[in-house]
């Protein structure tokens, strides 16, 4: 019997100690760009599906990209925008960017649609995001990825 006022202590001291947390830990990571999809206009510019991700444990507020894209070995130009789009916390979210590749770009685009090849691509710059109740903040992005034909949608990368 005289171990259960111990026990009824310790479970309020612990019980004490829960309440006192202050929940959980926010933290702001690294966020990630890559292409959703790249759609070759009749015109030769590209409408670019631009997936931005949040890996953050709270909302950011996405208020500025520019990220240089390379296609195989070509600079294809800059993908810039200005989104602002709020992603929740562990989400993404999708943002189109129009742009004026270089001519080098468009014939490596072409030459990979017209052989039913993957196309290989790199984006680098910056993201400029706003963590929630956050000054904003730059972000260095560099990622590779590639692109398939998407079927039965002619001049569809994804």
């Amino acid at each position: 019997m005289r171990f259960r006022p111990t026990y009824a202590l310790i479970t309020v001291a612990a019980l004490a100690l829960a309440a006192c947390s202050g929940g959980p830990v926010k933290r702001v990571s690294e966020p990630a760009a890559s292409i959703q999809q790249l759609t070759v206009g009749n015109d030769g510019n590209w409408d670019v599906e631009l997936r931005l991700r949040n890996y953050s444990s709270m909302p950011m507020r996405f208020d500025a990209v520019s990220l240089a894209m390379k296609v195989g070995d070509e600079a294809a130009g800059t993908l810039s925008t200005q989104p602002g789009v709020s992603i929740g916390p562990e989400s993404a979210d999708v943002v189109k960017v129009r742009l004026q590749p270089s001519s080098a770009a468009r014939i490596v685009v072409a030459d990979s649609l017209a052989g039913g090849r993957s196309l290989f691509y790199e984006l680098e710059g910056t993201i400029s995001a706003t963590p929630e109740e956050k000054k904003q903040r730059s972000f260095d992005i560099k990622s590779r990825n590639s692109l398939n034909q998407a079927p039965g949608l002619p001049g569809v990368l994804r």
